[in-house]
């Protein structure tokens, strides 16, 4: 008898319907002979139609009240499928997250996972019941409902497999699997059938929305075997795991994400710790920096840009003006009319010429580059947002045609 953690998203359980298929599924699994704990998200488009709520009420809610908002969420998802399967006839319970132990600290809309108490979750499993757990939510040191930030839901459900050393944890959602790029932008996208932990990582960082990236990381950190799978067939999935050197192809993914945002600071003092000043003050800001390039200059002045996410940028842009006589740029620009491209791979480590195959597609199909950054798993490109499919497309053809 095996332990299992499965982790069902909003699409999956978004009307009467696919609650009821969720419990079928969730009931095979017990009927097989294992324990069941199961992660939930709020229904379809819930968290959304409630956020929408609050800002009728107040734009400029506390994210303590988001919070208590925003958990109930999950609460009703957890309800209905354990009445579903009630209704199919197996023993189930389920609980709020503060219920399962769901220990975080007091960031709130963000919340970081400390601990998992799992008494109450191995009481429930011993007396053989199904347990339904709310995933995005715990509870903090004073008592309060805190939620984990979007795709929290992941990020529950892998540290419940951890915590409770469970044999897999299977991430059901829409789509069959991981796939090399995402299958409605490129036709000739396919389903990989194993994946690395740190590539992974780097495909859920640069946009793939199948797995949240915190959840990757905890997999990584406690070596939980990860099995993504749709909740609508029967299929065999895509499997995050430790991938031997043998398994390592040159390229496995290709990611767009049109969540970016350019900033040029134009004709900056080229002196020493000028950088350090405007990179330290969005960091103090809690804004990302991703890309980043620096012009060689000419000895008096130089050229800074670099990208952030859509949403940062007008809070950005505030920062640079407050602090333009400590900056000193000639100009400031911005765009948002650019999207990042990136192909992953961890054979790429030990092989040369990646970065020239990766132009040469993007040059035959005419596509600018306006920025790059690399690791040694990864190539990320900025290019013209209105260019960023057929730039997925003509990489994905270069790398990863069968």
């Amino acid at each position: 008898m095996g332990l299992i953690v499965q982790k069902y998203g909003g699409t999956s359980v978004k009307d009467a319907e696919r609650v009821m298929n969720v419990a079928r599924r969730i009931t095979d699994a017990y009927k097989a002979g294992n324990n069941v704990v199961v992660a939930v998200s709020a229904q379809g488009d819930t968290t959304d139609d409630l956020i929408e709520k609050a800002k009728e009420i107040n734009p400029n809610a506390s994210k303590r009240e988001m919070d208590m908002l925003l958990a109930t969420g999950e609460q009703i998802s957890i309800a209905l499928l354990a009445m579903a399967i009630e209704k199919i006839g197996c023993p189930v319970i389920s609980l709020t997250g503060w219920q399962a132990g769901v220990k975080t600290d007091t960031k709130y809309s963000a919340a970081r996972i400390k601990n998992i108490d799992t008494e109450r979750i191995h009481k429930e499993l011993d007396s053989r019941r199904i347990v339904i757990v709310a995933g995005f939510q715990g509870i903090n040191k004073y008592d309060d409902i805190t939620t984990l930030g979007r795709g929290g839901s992941d990020t529950s459900a892998v540290a419940l497999a951890a915590a409770l050393h469970a044999d897999v944890c299977e991430i059901y959602t829409d789509v069959d699997g991981v796939y090399t790029t995402d299958p409605r932008i490129c036709k000739e996208a396919y389903k990989l059938d194993d994946i690395s932990y740190d590539e992974m990582l780097e495909l859920a960082s640069l946009g793939a929305n199948v797995l949240h990236n915190r959840s990757v990381e905890m997999a990584k950190k406690y070596n939980v075997k990860l099995s993504v799978r749709s909740s609508l067939n029967n299929n065999e999935g895509t499997y995050v795991k430790e991938v031997s050197q043998v398994e390592k192809m040159l390229v496995r993914g290709v990611t767009r994400d049109n969540d970016c945002a350019r900033i040029a600071l134009c004709g900056v003092e080229d002196t020493p710790g000028k950088a350090f000043q405007v990179f330290e003050m969005l960091a103090k800001a809690g804004i990302c920096v991703d890309l980043i390039i620096q012009s060689i200059g000419d000895g008096k002045s130089k050229d800074i840009s670099f990208t952030v996410t859509e949403g940062e940028l007008d809070a950005a842009l505030k920062i640079l003006e407050e602090n333009a006589s400590m900056i000193n740029a000639r100009e400031i620009k911005s765009t948002k009319d650019v999207s990042k491209v990136s192909i992953v791979g961890a054979g790429m480590v030990n092989n040369t010429g990646v970065a020239a195959k990766m132009f040469e597609a993007l040059y035959d199909a005419q596509i600018n580059i306006k920025m790059i950054a690399t690791s040694e798993i990864k190539i990320s490109v900025l290019v013209a947002r209105n260019q960023a499919e057929a730039a997925v497309n003509a990489i994905h053809s270069k790398f990863l045609s069968k």
